[in-house]
């Protein structure tokens, strides 16, 4: 049976829980981690096949982890909610500031340019797109599934928690799973970064640009979450 969603933000470590909750013997991903059913057209057959993927077999908690999910329309949510009202959601989030600039890299790599070829403009038409934009919207992305879902339902957790102590964010989804703690051999390896950035810096005039365009989408946030999160307006890109 389909028991849990994992969803967030690019680049803000949903391959990193993948690869530790598979390794879990009371989780499965039958369908493998992206499977993009949700955010692409389908009929009620389709969807019959999907729910058909979760076969309950032995293992205790099946689900698949799309981060795209997070940018779905209310209705999509609503669709999903109609089918698996019961759903677990894990939802990864990290500083949006950061993640424009990961994501920015990342398609330059798909514009067949190099380092350096890129211009201060092209940086900031890349981060003023709408796909940029609705990524790094937490709170508006949130406020969609918390339409459909309790509070309790959906465990947010953040990507620098993840650098900080890895360990104790794989039990704390395992737990909101409802499956047993990690076991020593997956705590052990759940430090490993998967798909790592290229790691150059944030130039500080791009830096400062995208603080100017996220600081009202942070601050509306830290109201939704009822949390302060001061280190997203001052950290360091990764």
């Amino acid at each position: 049976m389909w028991q849990f969603l994992g969803i967030g933000a690019q680049k803000a470590g949903t391959t990193w829980l993948y690869q530790n909750l598979q390794r879990h013997p009371e989780i499965s991903f039958p369908g493998g981690k992206e499977m993009h059913f949700w955010n692409r057209p389908h009929d009620a057959a389709a969807v019959g096949r999907y729910l058909a993927t979760f076969s309950g077999g032995d293992t205790a908690c099946e689900g698949e982890i799309t981060p795209a999910y997070a940018i779905l329309p209310v209705a999509g949510v609503a669709e999903i909610a109609h089918h698996a009202p019961a759903l677990r959601i894990l939802y990864l989030l990290r500083n949006p500031v950061e993640r424009a600039w990961s994501s920015a890299l990342m398609a330059l790599d798909r514009a067949e340019m190099e380092w350096g070829e890129a211009s201060e403009a092209w940086f900031m038409d890349h981060f003023r797109s709408a796909g940029s934009l609705a990524r790094g919207d937490y709170a508006r992305c949130l406020q969609g599934w918390l339409e459909h879902y309790r509070r309790d339902q959906l465990l947010v957790m953040f990507y620098d928690d993840v650098l900080r102590d890895p360990a104790a964010v794989l039990g704390e989804a395992c737990a909101h799973l409802g499956v047993s703690p990690p076991d020593a051999h997956v705590l052990n390896d759940a430090s490993r970064r998967v798909f790592a950035g290229s790691g150059h810096a944030l130039p500080p005039r791009l830096r400062a640009f995208l603080q100017e365009v996220y600081e009202p989408r942070i601050r509306a946030l830290e109201a939704l979450l009822d949390v302060r999160l001061p280190a997203w307006r001052q950290a360091e890109a990764t």
